[in-house]
């Protein structure tokens, strides 16, 4: 990699640390991250557009280095990378009542960029049908997936159905902005996450926080119902945004990254194991989750999951 960085950089005499995310280093007393790139390129080129708008504005998102080619993607052992010059000491970590303040300063007006994620529940149900696809291929090779993953479809199922209520009957009525996001939080949510570009989407503010607070479930849950009150004291939604709040935290998605790592053969499969002995908790946590968001709006109710604990 040494070598790489300085033939397509010029960055040479370095100390490089790895872990299994990214590399990182100092170079003439700035600190730069060399990741993975796994988003598409046109994707990236809006990126471009949006990080540079940030960085004009004083926004602490981290600069994208063009390599010697002025190309910002470089091609490494068949994968693709780009190169971020960001503070790694950053480790500050922010709360939901920072998220909202960071969202406030940073609507985005331009919906035609590719970014743009406001069909929820087409882009799950292409993921599932495509995750189904694969699982027919599978025979009996991997047990753990294939004793669980019906389930987890079945709540993907639920929530895609939740969300295509809701944009029927409440979508015109919503009031939530259209703001810089994600792909993924994750909890503890640092700076050098939460600032990479590389992970930047537009969405409406509901994707950062029901991503943060089933992290929060998995990782922290002492923490959890602290930080979903907060927010829910501090932020006032439309009924289309309770409603879509809950459909994304009911949405696996902490099931199916870790399915895709394992199907890419980056994980095995045994990291779903920890997932699949939470699924009562987790059932737990949706139930009392509606309760907590139905004394705030009127959102509908899951009869199964619901009456389930109830019984």
């Amino acid at each position: 990699m040494k070598e790489l960085l300085k033939n397509y950089y010029n960055v040479f005499d370095i100390d490089i640390i790895e872990n299994d995310a990214f590399s990182y280093f100092i170079f003439k007393n700035k600190k730069f991250l060399f990741v993975p790139y796994v988003r598409s390129e046109e994707e990236f080129n809006d990126l471009l557009l949006l990080n540079d708008e940030l960085l004009k504005k004083g926004f602490p998102t981290g600069k994208l280095i063009p390599n010697k080619e002025n190309s910002f993607i470089t091609l490494y052992n068949g994968k693709k990378y780009v190169l971020l010059e960001m503070d790694l000491n950053n480790h500050t970590e922010y709360n939901v009542i920072d998220m909202i303040k960071f969202a406030d300063q940073l609507v985005v007006k331009n919906t035609k960029t590719i970014l743009y994620r406001n069909r929820w529940a087409e882009l799950w149900s292409s993921k599932i049908d495509y995750f189904e696809y694969q699982i027919r291929q599978l025979g009996k090779e991997k047990l753990v997936i294939l004793n669980s993953f019906s389930y987890y479809v079945g709540l993907a199922e639920n929530a895609i159905s939740y969300v295509n209520s809701t944009t029927k009957k409440y979508e015109k009525l919503s009031s939530e902005k259209i703001t810089l996001q994600r792909k993924r939080v994750v909890f503890p949510n640092i700076a050098l996450n939460y600032f990479n570009p590389i992970y930047y989407v537009v969405d409406i503010e509901i994707r950062d926080i029901a991503s943060y607070f089933k992290s929060l479930f998995f990782n922290s849950y002492e923490d959890l119902w602290i930080e979903v009150n907060a927010y829910l004291k501090a932020r006032k939604l439309s009924i289309y945004g309770y409603q879509m709040l809950y459909a994304r935290i009911m949405y696996p998605s902490f099931y199916f990254d870790i399915y895709e790592k394992v199907m890419e053969g980056e994980m095995e499969e045994e990291a779903l194991i920890p997932i699949i002995n939470k699924v009562d908790d987790y059932e737990d946590f949706l139930h009392d989750m509606y309760y907590l968001l139905s004394k705030y709006a009127p959102i509908e109710r899951v009869e199964w999951l619901l009456n389930k604990k109830e019984l």
